[in-house]
């Protein structure tokens, strides 16, 4: 797959292709608010995964509209002071896996989450649990155009107040450092750990890699790999809705996001990757709000971005923060 976007002297200029809607602040302050009405009713359950270095905690909290939403909470065994706490969103049709997975987190001495993501987790690894209520329980992709007619009602509104919530949750365990807070995730939880960075302003590093949800207008036109594809599909058959589509869009484009962020950020970009293309990166990333922070870019890469070369990256660089 041979470069496809622009140079990389123009991406690093780039800053994306439209503005937030003018009510975006306050749609996002009402959402959040409504969601708070309800009690977290976090409960973290042990489970025996048979692991001696890590213990693993079977999570329910209450996310967006009070529905239940799943996660896994990973220690280091022995752990008896409150540890760096770092959330993790997953990629697009993924869920939380198997208890016994994703263990680099842990391993470094902090405490990992993992959110479920709310309808997903039936496309790779080892699946999830958490239905969407509004939708239907976990199914196969796609999910970018379910409740797109309004902002109120599109998917990624309930998933962005689930990843909030997720952190308040994870936060709430004795054994983590609320005030030592990272998000991270690839591809879709990339763009949600963006969305989350822009909403809670006390963490201490965000770590998005090749994000996804980013310069929505752009990435529609750009490129006709899915998921975005499933936007591109939606607006063919549904003729001369495209306007009403990308505004409400907007409200959920981590481009948008990206200003309200006040901790240092590591972005990972690759200049082959077509389904979260590098220019709909390089305008989260420029427009991100904190003057601490840096992009890692992948020549020769698609979608994998960079894979445990920057796993090692983020290992080095969040000692600095957490």
């Amino acid at each position: 797959m041979a470069r496809f976007d622009l140079p990389l002297d123009e991406l690093r200029a780039y800053r994306g292709e439209s503005g937030p809607p003018g009510d975006f602040d306050v749609f996002w302050a009402k959402t959040l608010q409504e969601a708070r009405e309800h009690e977290l009713d976090v409960r973290f359950e042990p489970v025996d995964t048979g692991l001696t270095t890590v213990r693993v905690f079977d999570v329910t909290f209450r996310g967006f509209g009070g529905h239940p939403v799943k996660g896994w909470l990973r220690l280091p065994a022995g752990a008896a002071e409150p540890l760096p706490l770092v959330v993790e969103f997953v990629g697009y049709g993924g869920g939380r896996g198997l208890a016994h997975e994703q263990l680099l987190w842990a391993s470094t001495g902090r405490a990992h989450f993992v959110m479920d993501t709310r309808g997903q987790g039936s496309a790779w690894g080892g699946g999830g649990g958490t239905a969407d209520p509004v939708g239907a329980a976990p199914a196969f992709p796609g999910f970018m155009t379910r409740g797109i007619d309004t902002p109120e009602d599109y998917y990624y509104r309930r998933v962005f107040t689930d990843a909030v919530r997720a952190v308040e949750a994870a936060r709430s365990h004795p054994l983590t450092d609320a005030s030592r807070t990272v998000v991270t995730g690839a591809s879709q939880g990339g763009g949600i750990a963006i969305a989350v960075g822009g909403l809670l302003p006390d963490l201490v590093a965000v770590a998005p890699d090749v994000p996804f949800l980013c310069d929505f207008p752009r990435a529609v036109s750009l490129t006709d790999s899915h998921p975005y594809r499933e936007i591109a599909l939606f607006l063919k058959t549904h003729r001369g809705r495209g306007a009403d589509a990308l505004r409400t869009l907007s409200y959920f484009d981590a481009v948008h996001f990206a200003p309200h962020g006040r901790a240092p950020a590591l972005f990972s970009t690759a200049l082959e990757d077509q389904t979260c293309p590098p220019s709909t990166v390089f305008a989260a990333f420029n427009a991100w709000g904190h003057e601490d922070k840096a992009i890692e870019v992948y020549e020769f890469n698609q979608h994998e971005g960079g894979g445990p070369f920057q796993e090692e990256r983020k290992v080095r660089w969040l000692r600095s923060y957490a």
